[in-house]
């Protein structure tokens, strides 16, 4: 049995081809075949690590760092700004998301809580406009969505906020024992946690049926694991929710309010010189590490090409799963690959504590790196706006 599979296996593998250039310089990350990476860079308050794998037929993850100005003005603030947001349904959504959702966030002056929730908000409106745009032409659109990790660094201060079920977790040095404890700093919106379904049932009393276990899967409606998201429209606007929408998405019963959310959870942490660093990843690495496994493994190993790292041990216990060779797995091409594991995205941010305490109205360099390799040219900063 295990021969014919691998029959299988190898009818879907494909020769390696010039369409995978493995670049000559580090400066917007590598290409390896599905695995994108850029081993090490510098961002305003330390060091940090991305690698991106996709297993999809389209890339559905998309992610960005920016550091230097976090604001269109040139009077600050600074910092550093992480996204990672994994889209589901098609890429369409992450990759709105990773246009628009920083350039919200750069319209204002200061850094909050406040601040970054409007981003949101103005990201998940653009989105709704876009889809009521193209309904008429392209209905399937409002079955796409994504989740939405953000974390930023600004003041000595860290804000992450979390739609979906990307993870946030730090890594903090323990002195008496020299330990480094994985501490999650997002908090999760999934169907499968118990408080989510709890969530969820307290907000729709009326409906029964609002999380359904199917396939031994906890999903909202019978749909979707995820409770909060940016678009997936036909969860939240009725009259999306209808023909030519394909009808595995259409619900039987007509809904009064939206059923997925678009208003993050936001936590707040003031950064001490015992935090190390912080690993940003999608649910991909998650299913294969836990968060104490990751962290141990970020501490155990050289900085340079950490986030790689991660990625290449999760599809090592995804091919371990499947009882497979990972050079095996690696040779599986991408839509096959997603049979095997998810597309996974990892950014590791560590943090020097002496540039991490910098105020954020100390000016820095700017630098733009998308996950998948664009970096893109240093920003234009509007004069500061005087006071009145």
């Amino acid at each position: 049995m295990l021969s014919g599979f691998m029959n299988f296996l190898r009818a879907c593998f494909r020769p390696r081809s010039d369409r995978y250039v493995h670049s000559s310089s580090d400066a917007g990350g590598r290409q390896d075949g599905l695995l994108w990476y850029k081993d090490t860079g510098q961002h305003f308050n330390g060091e940090f690590s991305m690698a991106v794998v996709q297993a999809n037929n389209l890339l559905e993850d998309q992610s960005q760092l920016e550091s230097g100005g976090l604001s269109s003005h040139e009077c600050g603030p600074y910092g550093t700004f992480v996204g990672v947001y994994d889209g589901h349904g098609g890429p369409e959504t992450s990759r709105y998301i990773n246009d628009h959702l920083f350039q919200h966030l750069k319209q204002q002056q200061t850094m909050s809580v406040d601040v970054i929730r409007k981003a949101y908000q103005a990201t998940e409106e653009g989105f709704l406009s876009l889809v009521t745009r193209q309904w008429p032409v392209n209905p399937q659109i409002a079955a796409v969505g994504s989740c939405c990790l953000v974390g930023v660094i600004c003041g000595g201060t860290l804000y992450v906020a979390n739609l979906g079920d990307s993870r946030a977790v730090l890594g903090r040095a323990v002195k008496a024992t020299g330990e480094v404890l994985a501490i999650q700093l997002s908090a999760e919106h999934n169907a499968c946690i118990e408080s989510v379904r709890q969530e969820l049932q307290s907000l729709h009393p009326d409906d029964s049926q609002i999380v359904v276990l199917k396939h031994n899967v906890w999903r909202v409606k019978g749909l979707i694991q995820i409770s909060k998201s940016i678009g997936d429209v036909y969860l939240k606007k009725a009259e999306f929710n209808r023909e030519p929408l394909y009808p595995k998405f259409r619900l039987r019963e007509p809904f009064q309010k939206p059923i997925l959310s678009a208003d993050p959870s936001i936590t707040v942490h003031q950064l001490q010189p015992h935090d190390q660093f912080v690993i940003f990843a999608s649910d991909g690495l998650w299913e294969h590490l836990s968060n104490q496994e990751a962290v141990d493994i970020v501490q155990n190993h050289s900085r340079s090409g950490i986030a790689r790292r991660l990625v290449k041990i999760a599809l090592q216990e995804a091919a371990k799963k499947r009882e497979m060779r990972y050079s095996d797995l690696k040779k599986i091409d991408r839509g096959v690959r997603r049979h095997f594991h998810d597309d996974i995205t990892v950014i590791v941010v560590f943090l020097n504590s002496n540039l991490v305490s910098k105020a954020s109205s100390v000016k820095g360099p700017n630098l733009s790196v998308r996950g998948g390799g664009v970096t893109l040219p240093p920003r234009t900063l509007a004069p500061c706006a005087m006071p009145v």
